[in-house]
């Protein structure tokens, strides 16, 4: 939910030649809304055409509804057909607005059974499978997808209430069910909530997030090109057992997100929506605007109501039917531009309000969001937007969209950048603070260091990019490495600096908190199909003998802290210190004073730090032996400010010792 204290679009004096746009937007969403609704009904109400359309079992009889206003003729075929084309199993032409319709009897269609839809059009025919169908399972030996009948005689039952929103803020854990096991292999539901949820608890996240629950044809797309928009994937097991995985989450108290794919769909026809009643222009744009080369996909047209009839229904049917707590939405810098955001640097205010801006793409944010939160007044949404667009965070009725947060994209690119191109000597302090700490005062942001961008095929980890081939040799205990330790020492001092910088929330990749090596690489050809990359190695943290542990304990111990003190959510960081020549950074939040000394050769004596009045004690120390440090640093000892005049201000400093590649976290104890 919105930050009350979060400025208005209005209060921003660069937006000023613009409001006139900001304020058309506005209109247009109202607008797009009341075209929707026709002011009969709320938009809760009207986004409900998933228990409209599609195959439902209601009143001792089987319905089935499909909009496809290109189509001549449509026919359920399926096991209950013999896959034969039968004339009492044909569609009839509904309403006249290309809504085609059939009743059948109960005894006619069991659970389990297979089917798809027989369509022809002008010119031409094909199978395919209906656009709200709510599961969708794949031949292990033709691997040709079909819809299947989800109706159990037992449905399932929550046992636990959805957790409010997260205390503080979201600690959110990125994960993909398909990978997480240490087997290569497709992990399940069932086996993510025995084996990995209690890891999560463990390490002291409260969101977990949750990539490719939709439905997608190709297991190498990581779940970003999606078929079945309605429909868990059979892959990892039935929608029973994702019930079951996000009720043990919400026993255990952590809010549930998942990636909402709504910027593009994939383009296969049979199992997508892509040509469905023989247009290519009926979920899409025609031509060119329908395709998204970057991504080889189909994109939609915001414009029609149908479509957005479609993709509102979707937003709410996750939260009603599988209890989901928000969604992270994919992919909103190619719905929001004409050009998709492809070769735009954003480099100046104009570039969001040229012209390029699909204003139809941006009220269906706004109305998604409004939506969301209309039906789930506690449901977290993120923007994953690289553009920086005015407004996403703001609010619908300032002509804003309305999310809760968005993805800070500028902090890994910033950390990459340091690690992979600049000697750590001539490292920017102050470029890596204004990226851990900038964000419009209109809008709430989750920083983090790596998400699982940064880790697919053609890229590495960040620990990998940091310490690379002198993982596979000098990871034990008793090896002696610079390289791996300037990684170790590296890896721990980001997270604690981004942490502790995050304005509004934190985000991690599953297996990052421990330093997971290489890459993400799904089966594919170019692979052998292999799953080697497509899996998490759980055992090199949970070897004692290997320093990935440190690396887990010292993401655990700070993410105890961050909460416990509730540190993220607090207000901006209180700056303190930037010295570029040191490589130091110090700033405060609540009653913790952070320390960051980057210099990779110089330790300090009697370091003056700009702090509140006070007695400090050291909270976390990065050194420290427990986290695979050196151990230089007195543990039990205290730190007492003094006050000081520069000759302008009173100030209050206190002395640190602080080693080379070292972060500390002080805790004041008396005020």
């Amino acid at each position: 939910m919105r930050d009350p204290k979060l400025a208005r679009l209005a209060d921003d004096p660069w937006l000023e030649p613009y409001m006139g746009q900001i304020q058309q937007r506005a209109k247009h969403i109202q607008f797009v809304e009341e075209r929707l609704t026709g002011g009969k009904m709320s938009l809760d109400e009207f986004a409900n055409g998933h228990e409209y359309f599609g195959l439902h079992f209601r009143d001792g009889k089987w319905s089935f509804r499909e909009w496809a206003p290109n189509a001549t003729a449509m026919y359920l075929i399926g096991d209950f057909t013999n896959w034969q084309q039968l004339d009492e199993f044909a569609l009839h032409y509904g309403d006249g607005h290309g809504v085609w319709e059939i009743e059948l009897p109960a005894e006619t269609i069991e659970h389990l059974d297979l089917y798809k839809l027989k369509i022809y059009w002008p010119g031409g025919e094909g199978e395919r499978l209906p656009a709200y169908c709510r599961r969708a399972v794949q031949d292990e030996e033709t691997h040709i997808f079909s819809a299947q009948v989800w109706k159990p005689e037992k449905q399932y039952v929550w046992k636990f209430k959805n957790p409010a929103k997260p205390v503080g803020a979201p600690l959110i854990y990125e994960s993909h069910v398909g990978m997480a096991q240490e087997e290569a292999k497709i992990g399940s539901y069932l086996e993510y909530k025995e084996k990995i949820l209690p890891r999560i608890v463990e390490m002291g996240y409260n969101t977990i997030q949750f990539m490719g629950i939709m439905e997608h044809p190709y297991y190498g797309s990581f779940g970003y090109h999606v078929s079945n928009f309605f429909a868990s994937s059979s892959r990892f097991g039935t929608p029973a057992e994702l019930k079951e995985l996000v009720d043990a989450c919400h026993e255990a108290g952590l809010a549930v997100i998942m990636d909402l794919v709504h910027s593009h769909a994939v383009k296969n026809e049979e199992e997508g929506l892509s040509r469905l009643d023989g247009t290519h222009y009926q979920y899409f744009h025609d031509g060119d605007r329908g395709y998204h080369e970057a991504w080889d996909s189909r994109c939609f047209d915001y414009g029609k109501p149908e479509v957005l009839h479609f993709l509102l229904s979707n937003a709410r049917y996750w939260l009603d039917e599988f209890n989901f707590d928000g969604y992270r939405f994919d992919g909103v810098t190619s719905m929001l531009y004409h050009h998709r955001g492809l070769g735009t640097s954003f480099g100046d205010y104009g570039n969001y309000f040229d012209g390029s801006c699909d204003v139809d793409a941006y009220a269906y944010l706004a109305l998604s969001n409004k939506l969301i939160h209309q039906v789930r007044p506690d449901a977290i949404t993120v923007a994953e937007d690289v553009s920086g667009m005015p407004g996403l965070g703001a609010l619908v009725a300032e002509g804003g969209c309305g999310f809760d947060y968005r993805l800070a994209m500028g902090a890994p690119d910033c950390w990459f950048k340091l690690s992979n191109d600049i000697p750590d000597e001539e490292w920017n302090m102050s470029w890596l603070y204004h990226e851990l700490t900038s964000h419009r005062a209109d809008e709430q942001v989750i920083s983090y260091v790596e998400s699982h961008d940064q880790a697919l095929v053609g890229g590495k980890t960040f620990i990998f990019e940091l310490i690379d081939k002198e993982m596979y040799y000098n990871m034990h205990l008793d090896a002696q490495n610079l390289v791996v330790d300037r990684g170790l020492a590296l890896h721990k001092m980001a997270r604690l600096a981004t942490a502790g910088a995050a304005g509004h929330g934190y985000l991690n990749f599953m297996g990052n908190e421990f330093g997971h090596p290489e890459w993400i690489d799904f089966p594919r050809e170019g692979n052998g199909w292999s799953y080697q990359y497509a899996r998490r190695q759980w055992n090199l943290r949970d070897d004692p003998s290997l320093k990935f542990h440190f690396l887990a304990d010292f993401d655990q111990a700070l993410m105890k802290l961050i909460r416990d003190h509730q540190v993220i959510g607090s207000g901006d960081p209180t700056f303190r210190l930037i010295n570029e020549a040191d490589k130091m950074i110090a700033f405060e939040r609540q009653d913790l004073l952070f320390v960051l000394n980057f210099n990779p050769t110089k330790s300090f004596t009697d370091y003056s730090v700009d702090a509140s009045p006070g007695t400090y004690k050291l909270a976390l120390n990065s050194d420290a032996p427990e986290f695979g440090g050196h151990d230089l640093v007195q543990t039990d000892q205290e730190y007492q400010t003094f006050p000081f005049n520069d000759g302008e201000n009173d100030r209050n400093l206190v002395n640190l010792y602080i080693p080379a590649r070292c972060a500390f976290i002080l805790q004041r104890m008396n005020n």
